[in-house]
Formats: C-alpha cells, sequence, structure tokens
C-alpha cells in the first residue's frame, strides 16, 4: 500500500516523481493577470497523464516551467527530488519537452541523432528505429525539408527513445494526419513503462482519450481536476441517449445525431462506463462545484 501525506494541502504520494507545491507565475509586464496563483499538482510514475484546459489556461506555460526555462514567482517545483530552475545536468538528462511548435536545424536526421543523443544515457536505437517505422519515415532525412507533421514525428520518434523519467508533449498531435495520430498514440503506449510519465497537453480530446490513465483539468490560475481514469469512472456515469428530456436534465448533454452524450453521477461507485473526455472537460468547466464534491482534493 502505497503511504500518502500532506504537504500544504497536496495529496503527496511516497513514489511522487513531480510535485509542484503552490506555485504563482505572471509574466512580466501583466503582473495583474496571473497565469498561475497556489497552483498545486502530483504525479507519479507509470503515468500516461492528459493535461486539458481551455486557450490560455496556460499548459504551455506550466511545461515550460517544469522544464526549468521559466521559474516560478512563488511556490516550488521538484522533480525526482531536483528543482528544474537551476537546470542541472542530472535534471536535462531526465526530462525532454516536444514544443508545440518545432524549429528543427539544417543537417540530416542521422547527423542529429549522432549529435544529441549521447546527452541522454538511455537513449535507445532500437526504440528509435521502432517509431520512425510506426510514423513510416525513411532513416534517410534531411531536417529542414520536412513538411510539419514529418518534423514532429521524426521529433516526437527522437524524444521516445531519449528514454527519460519524464515526457512533456505539448500539443503532439497537431499537424498529423489521421494515420500519423493513429501512429502517435501506439508509439506512446508501446514506449511506456512503470518508470517513466508522459505528460500531454492537448484541446484535441480524442488524440489521446484511449491512451491515457490520469486526467488534468486546469482552469483560471489552478487545477480544477486531477484523479485517475479509473477514479473518474468510479464516481461518474458517461452515456449516450435519445431522450431529449433526459439529456435536458443532465449536467452536461453534448447533441451527437440521433441524441447526446450526457453525464450523471455514478451511483455504484463502480466503473461501469468509458470516461468521455469532451464531456468530462465540459463538465469540470460549467459546473465546478460536482468536481469539488466529487473530488475532493483536486491537486
Amino acid at each position: 500500500m502505497k503511504k500518502v501525506v500532506y504537504l500544504c494541502g497536496v495529496l503527496i504520494h511516497q513514489d511522487t516523481m513531480l510535485l509542484i507545491d503552490n506555485i504563482s507565475f505572471a509574466y512580466p509586464g501583466r503582473r495583474s493577470r496571473k497565469v498561475f496563483n497556489d497552483f498545486s499538482l502530483s504525479l507519479s510514475p507509470g503515468t500516461i497523464c492528459g493535461l486539458l484546459g481551455p486557450n490560455g489556461a496556460g499548459k504551455s506555460t506550466l511545461f515550460y516551467l517544469i522544464a526549468g526555462l521559466l521559474s516560478p514567482a512563488g511556490g516550488s517545483i521538484s522533480f525526482n527530488g531536483m528543482t528544474p530552475r537551476k537546470r542541472s545536468v542530472d535534471f536535462l538528462r531526465d526530462i525532454f519537452l516536444v514544443p508545440e511548435e518545432i524549429d528543427l536545424p539544417s543537417m540530416t536526421f542521422a547527423e542529429y541523432v549522432r549529435v544529441n543523443s549521447p546527452f541522454y544515457p538511455r537513449f535507445s536505437t532500437e526504440i528509435l528505429d521502432r517509431c520512425l517505422d510506426m510514423f513510416e519515415l525513411p532513416t534517410d532525412l534531411h531536417l529542414d525539408k520536412l513538411s510539419m507533421g514529418q518534423s514532429k514525428k521524426a521529433f516526437m520518434s527522437f524524444a521516445l527513445a531519449c528514454n527519460t523519467s519524464l515526457l512533456l508533449m505539448d500539443e503532439p498531435a497537431n499537424g498529423l494526419d489521421i494515420p500519423g495520430k493513429s501512429a502517435f498514440r501506439r508509439s506512446v503506449v508501446e514506449n511506456m513503462t512503470d518508470e517513466r510519465t508522459i505528460i500531454i497537453s492537448t484541446h484535441q480530446v480524442h488524440d489521446i482519450d484511449r491512451i491515457i490513465d490520469h486526467v488534468v483539468v486546469t482552469g483560471p490560475e489552478k487545477v480544477m481536476l486531477n484523479a485517475s481514469v479509473t477514479d473518474i469512472a468510479s464516481r461518474l456515469s458517461f452515456r449516450f441517449t435519445a431522450d431529449a428530456a433526459e439529456a435536458a436534465q443532465a449536467p452536461v448533454a453534448v447533441p451527437v445525431p440521433g441524441g447526446a452524450n450526457i453525464v450523471e453521477v455514478n451511483p455504484i461507485g463502480e466503473p461501469v462506463t468509458e470516461v468521455d473526455l469532451e464531456t468530462l472537460f465540459l463538465l469540470t468547466r460549467n459546473h465546478p462545484e460536482i468536481i469539488a464534491r466529487l473530488f475532493t482534493n483536486p491537486s
């Protein structure tokens, strides 16, 4: 059984990998509008986490803070006992950020791998070759001649091959076609381990709904939901209804052909339906009081 403690109101598992404790942050010149204020979050290894939130909620900023590219004005961030803003060698070797927009140098992919892979002690050419095969990319790529989608596929292949404990992926499916999105999901799942945590930020929930096992929803300045998919399914029920009156009474109803997808409080207390991320996100945004009641410690 995992031991848990509370630190400044944050539920901490004994094996916590990433701990964000009451951080605050605002960009220079915009101090009156904080991106985060007393924002807390903890994640354990072995997790594929979906990071959801509206545009402007700070998902990319959060990644930059975790990666040490930005520093919080208050509070603290710890990754495996290391402080990101110090950017130590051990820290940099064990974390990888895939940004939303990728700018690759003018060189061949083979040269890029030869130059950069030695920095990562657990780099795997086997994983790299497997990911390139999944994405149907040749090995003789020249990086400055790739489309946006091809650049993302090549960079994500390298990122997964680095085998870091923490992998941050910001809108990774943007620019990918349908086969590319399928290959992206497969590459993440097949290269996941119990020692690794992967956080995927997206506003396209259907790109990740079948691969994540944890959900974090951010709102204005704070975490609104932080729960495992299993826990969510045990507390909420997601289903289709063709009954317009029933849909009208549901907290959230998403119109679909023939009826609506709705969400209700699950009276059974055991998972009975798959989690619908779109409906869950709307519930969290439109009825935070329900989320607060069901998930008493969202951080």
